[in-house]
């Protein structure tokens, strides 16, 4: 690397501008061609009026693993990778003060089109890993929009 290249720290480069991301105290644990795997502590302010997780904040964390997982890591040039539509299911409420963790991987990837499965899961009072939700995205591939 020359003197006049810098690293970039981020494990990601859509993570440079993503203000949601920071917001919501998300960190990177495992990210590569594919898949993506991040945390969340489930905060007071990201909680419903029963107590428990809003499901925009699960849905949120979900979708920030998609989206990790559907763009290259080190970024490009020329194209992003978008959300065309997603699904989720809400099997089990979020308790505040847990750490929620996305696990996401690439299903399937035909020419621009993809289908990506993101499981949200918190630890269990018994131990165990309880799943809270499962998203699948379904991505394109798009020319990257010119800068304003």
């Amino acid at each position: 690397m020359s003197e006049t290249q810098v690293e970039n720290p981020l494990p990601h480069a859509i993570l440079e501008n993503d203000y949601a991301t920071q917001w919501m105290g998300i960190e990177v644990l495992n990210v590569s061609d594919g898949q993506a795997v991040i945390t969340m502590e489930l905060k007071q302010e990201m909680l419903n009026g029963f107590g428990i997780a809003h499901g925009g904040m699960i849905f949120a964390l979900a979708d920030t693993a998609f989206a990790l997982s559907c763009n290259p890591p080190e970024g490009s040039e020329e194209t992003i990778t978008v959300a065309s539509g997603v699904d989720i299911n809400f099997l089990k409420p979020g308790i505040p003060g847990r750490l929620l963790t996305a696990s996401a991987r690439r299903v399937s990837q035909q020419g621009r089109s993809g289908i990506y499965d993101i499981t949200v899961t918190q630890p269990g009072t018994n131990g165990r890993t309880e799943t809270v939700a499962e998203f699948r995205g379904r991505s394109r591939t798009i020319p990257k929009p010119k800068s304003r």
